[in-house]
């Protein structure tokens, strides 16, 4: 991973971009700016079983913060991310990456963070989405 931030620090001082962003401040923000969003969509929100979002908010801060160059506090607590064997339960189709996606779109936008810090972070994101999707076909569409 190329980090854009660490261009202008004096070379063997790399700069991750945990701390480019802001540090945890940030991820706080981003993460709380997509559950506002994921609380009231009604394809999303049942992926999330628990009554409450806070649980599943604090658990994707502390991975994204750790996966950034932050704290290895959600390692610490919840061992390897494992991230395909943990969403598997839940069907994630193509509909399900997009608004998963559109409300993380809002988010990162949310952040007003430099051009390529925000381009670095997004393309990590949308991987991500398409990596989750454990479905291919559209419930919605013809059989």
């Amino acid at each position: 991973m190329v980090n854009p931030a660490a261009e202008s620090e004096p070379r063997g001082e790399a700069v991750t971009l945990f701390d480019a962003v802001g540090g945890e401040p940030t991820f706080r923000k981003l993460v709380d700016e997509f559950y506002a969003g994921i609380a009231t969509d009604p394809l999303l929100r049942p992926l999330y079983p628990e009554e409450d979002l806070g649980p599943a908010n604090e658990r994707m801060r502390l991975f994204l913060m750790q996966y950034w160059g932050g704290p290895n506090t959600y390692s610490a607590q919840r061992g390897h991310p494992r991230l395909r064997m943990r969403h598997a339960p839940f069907r994630i189709g193509p509909a399900e990456r997009d608004a998963w996606l559109r409300h993380m779109r809002r988010a990162v936008d949310s952040l007003d963070l430099p051009p390529a810090i925000a381009s670095e972070l997004w393309n990590y994101l949308e991987r991500a989405a398409y990596f989750m999707v454990n479905v291919m076909e559209d419930p919605a569409g013809p059989a």
